[in-house]
């Protein structure tokens, strides 16, 4: 069977997009959503331990930027189900050329791109479209005491979200910006 993704890295070591095949006919359409033998050529060796589906309600609501510290870190692999949005990955890879780098990608139910985030980054979206639905594929299970964000509005990492945010939890608000000290995470 020929190979059902197209895997491209970007300018961040280990961040893949994913670009899914899609078979169609007159009954339908078909889309394999992940594969373990071909996400292994991407150095995905873990086994899927969790996956979430999240809804967002609002244009340009933004959640983010979340990560867990090791021995928790995770692997996303995130996909859009429904609508549109703008997934960011920032990486915090201490010993990394590209430490507080961050990629943007539009993911849609259209394009039928995922983001392959590995450990060592942070993760937000912003939606750009009502109604947003998110499919996460995670290596970890999530765990409280892990888990830190970054602040979706922090100078320093400069995101340049597509439209004003409109919205973000109080959680995600309080995020602190980060600190001269911040050593990044180790993966």
């Amino acid at each position: 069977m020929p190979p059902r993704f197209d895997f491209q890295p970007t300018a961040l070591a280990g961040l893949t997009v994913v670009c899914r095949k899609q078979s169609e006919d007159g009954r339908g359409s078909f889309t394999r959503m992940f594969c373990a033998e071909e996400f292994r050529k991407i150095g995905l060796a873990k086994p899927i331990a969790q996956i979430n589906h999240s809804v967002t309600r609002c244009k340009g609501v933004v959640r983010g930027l979340h990560f867990q510290y090791p021995p928790h870190a995770e692997t996303k692999i995130v996909s859009c189900l429904k609508g549109e949005i703008f997934d960011v990955a920032v990486d915090l890879r201490a010993d990394s050329p590209t430490f507080l780098c961050w990629h943007g990608e539009v993911l849609s139910a259209e394009n039928r791109k995922a983001l392959c985030i590995p450990e060592g980054f942070a993760h937000g979206f912003q939606a750009l479209e009502d109604d947003c639905e998110l499919l996460y594929l995670h290596t970890e299970c999530y765990t409280p005491t892990a888990e830190s964000a970054l602040n979706v509005t922090d100078p320093r990492l400069n995101i340049a979200w597509p439209l004003p945010i409109a919205e973000l939890s109080e959680r995600d608000h309080a995020h602190p910006f980060i600190g001269p000290d911040f050593a990044g995470v180790c993966a």
